[in-house]
């Protein structure tokens, strides 16, 4: 598996990366829902929701390819979240990680998210997920599938998966380009952001 693999629309690079494993400092997850996430208006998928969506900047560059990056970013000052980067160089998108099952190193993972969580909650939702495998801002850029990186991921090898609209964007709410792996109780709640248009008068 390579990260030339990913070099495709976000949609496609969701579903490849649903199911896969990322591996961070001692943890091991099973990648178990995503969220693709496009570009700006004159790109090939446009995208309101998107940090790209108003062009390149010094905090959106990785989107920006080449794919297989780590895109990381704290969500309303308290969260960090993780993305992999797609699409070919030069071209914005990207998937974000929105919750995991832990493989192995679950009691590491128990100790940085505490004892008081239950196995299947320390990797749901993206900043749990962060969290849980120590994943930081200053892993913003690295190379997920060289082994040398902090941060790796192994491609999934598909299997039954739903979709649906993204959590808590108040811009393109309805598009269904949030995937997960059916029936698995780690997938996160849906949140429809209160800023969001109701539903069917988004795209």
């Amino acid at each position: 598996m390579t990260a030339a693999q990913l070099d495709t629309d976000p949609v496609s690079a969701a579903r490849l990366l649903l199911g896969g494993v990322i591996s961070c400092r001692g943890v091991s997850a099973l990648i178990i829902e995503v969220e693709a996430y496009g570009g700006p208006p004159d790109g090939p998928w446009p995208d309101a929701a998107a940090h790209s969506y108003r062009g390149r900047s010094a905090r959106n560059a990785v989107m920006f390819g080449p794919p297989g990056r780590l895109y990381t970013y704290r969500s309303h000052g308290i969260h960090v979240c993780a993305n992999v980067s797609c699409g070919p160089e030069g071209t914005a998108a990207a998937v974000l990680l929105r919750a995991a099952a832990i493989e192995s190193g679950v009691d590491v993972a128990r100790h940085r998210r505490g004892p008081a969580v239950r196995p299947m909650a320390l990797a749901r939702g993206p900043g749990n997920l962060c969290s849980a495998l120590a994943i930081e801002l200053a892993d913003n850029g690295v190379d997920m599938f060289d082994v040398a990186s902090p941060v790796t991921v192994l491609l999934g090898a598909g299997g039954p998966d739903s979709c649906g609209p993204r959590v808590g964007v108040s811009q393109a709410a309805d598009r269904p380009w949030r995937f997960w792996l059916t029936g698995r109780r780690e997938v996160s709640a849906y949140r429809r952001s209160p800023r969001a248009p109701r539903p069917g008068a988004s795209d």
